[in-house]
């Protein structure tokens, strides 16, 4: 009784604070030995005596320990509370943190999910393959899943001739020529015709960069166009992409006098 009198109103004692946020009397101390949460005040005999102000600091600290800032960090970015703006901005901080790591932790998930969607429709345990598709799925490749169709050695082929930025320059330019022939398709545009001929000019160039001039891979290109296990979008527009570039790249190659498939065996 006597200990709780001297206690003034408004304070608590370092283990009611603890017990406030459920935390341990040795990790207040800690934190006030390393400057991120000192008591407000003492008592008559020496007790640390902490606020209700001190435990909204608390839960700063926690917070933003569980969000994963060392404690240095935390002391750093630990702002005053002195005025209602303060403190709004404060929490406006505290949010803004949350949802990052919220959107961090989705798109975590979401990659674990796909991944376990791709290994068990593999015939084999291969975990190259499983690396190529967590890396694919962090480029936000949406043609990750058919990496699982690729032989080693074409595999082997891409992983020296690629690395993660001429990666996604090809994807953006391979999704960008196969959506032009889809509308070139549905428009009535010609293949034969001037804007047929640039598009087939730059898919081949394209395909000859992949390939590196290996025309010996296109019949595994042509094997994987035609993927087993694609979602039905997919399946659409490959269909009238090839309808379009079909009739374009045989008229491009005629007019350069070309025959890669037959070069390639076909």
């Amino acid at each position: 009784m006597n200990e709780n009198r001297a206690i003034p109103p408004g304070y608590m004692t370092v283990g009611q604070a603890a017990k406030r946020l459920g935390v341990t009397v040795r990790t207040l101390q800690y934190y006030d030995k390393e400057g991120l949460l000192s008591p407000s005040a003492q008592s008559e005999g020496g007790r640390r005596l902490y606020t209700d102000k001190d435990v909204i600091r608390l839960h700063q600290i926690l917070s933003l320990k569980h969000l994963g800032f060392s404690l240095k960090d935390i002391k750093d970015r630990l702002p005053s509370l002195d005025t209602p703006a303060q403190v709004a901005n404060a929490l406006a901080g505290q949010a803004a943190d949350l949802r990052e790591k919220i959107e961090a932790l989705s798109t975590c998930l979401q990659e674990i999910e796909l991944l376990r969607e791709e290994v068990l429709q593999m015939q084999a345990v291969d975990f190259k393959k499983y690396a190529d598709i967590i890396v694919n799925l962090q480029m936000k490749n949406e043609y990750y899943w058919l990496i699982k169709h690729f032989d080693s050695q074409t595999l082997d082929h891409i992983r020296s001739r690629f690395d993660k930025e001429s990666s996604l320059a090809f994807i953006q330019d391979f999704t960008a020529l196969q959506e032009q022939a889809v509308r070139y398709q549905k428009a009535g545009e010609p293949p034969a015709g001037e804007k047929g001929q640039v598009l087939a000019a730059r898919f081949w160039k394209l395909i000859t960069d992949f390939t590196g001039g290996d025309m010996s891979m296109l019949p595994k290109l042509m094997e994987f166009a035609n993927a087993k296990g694609a979602d039905e979008e997919w399946k659409e527009k490959q269909k009238m992409a090839d309808a379009f570039f079909g009739p374009a790249l045989d008229a491009y190659f005629a007019s350069q006098g070309i025959n890669p498939f037959q070069e390639a065996g076909l």
